[in-house]
């Protein structure tokens, strides 16, 4: 039994190592030199195969929407700070109550502002990239911690 135990722990680790390495090997160059220098566009236009006109269209977009979603961040970011200054000097239940509602507001507000741009992007994609971008980025949106404006950062919470 013992043997069988360590038979298995084995295979397992040896079986995790070539999936890793078959998974690393399948990637493509362009996408994986985009994700480690952290660009977004440069991402967008290799794995969503864009042309040109279409990187051009997005591009400005995103330039265009930059500062909105800086601004956005700047604003929860504040609205954070004031909360939880309220929360240490134990203000009343009503203070806290508005200020709890002013990030979520914001919040609000930001996370459909990102909805509505990434929609946007992936209009100019052709259809089935369009459809791929919106199935991985949409379902992200909600868990931006609102630091920073979001980028391809894996597995890293941004905002």
């Amino acid at each position: 039994m013992r043997y069988g135990m360590i038979t298995l722990a084995v295979v397992a680790a040896i079986s995790a190592l070539a999936g890793l390495v078959s998974f690393r090997a399948s990637q493509d160059a362009e996408v994986a030199a985009a994700l480690a220098k952290q660009d977004a566009l440069a991402w967008l236009r290799t794995d969503f195969q864009l042309s040109d006109e279409q990187f051009k269209a997005i591009k400005q977009l995103h330039e265009s929407y930059s500062a909105v979603c800086a601004e956005h961040c700047e604003a929860i970011q504040d609205a954070t700070r004031e909360r939880n200054a309220l929360r240490a000097k134990q203000a009343d239940a009503a203070t806290l109550a508005a200020a709890d509602r002013r990030v979520t507001e914001l919040t609000q507000t930001c996370e459909t502002a990102i909805a509505r741009h990434v929609r946007q992007c992936a209009a100019l994609m052709s259809p089935e990239a369009g459809e791929r971008y919106l199935a991985l980025v949409l379902p992200r949106i909600a868990r931006f911690d609102h630091q920073a404006p979001p980028d391809v950062a894996v597995g890293h919470r941004h905002h």
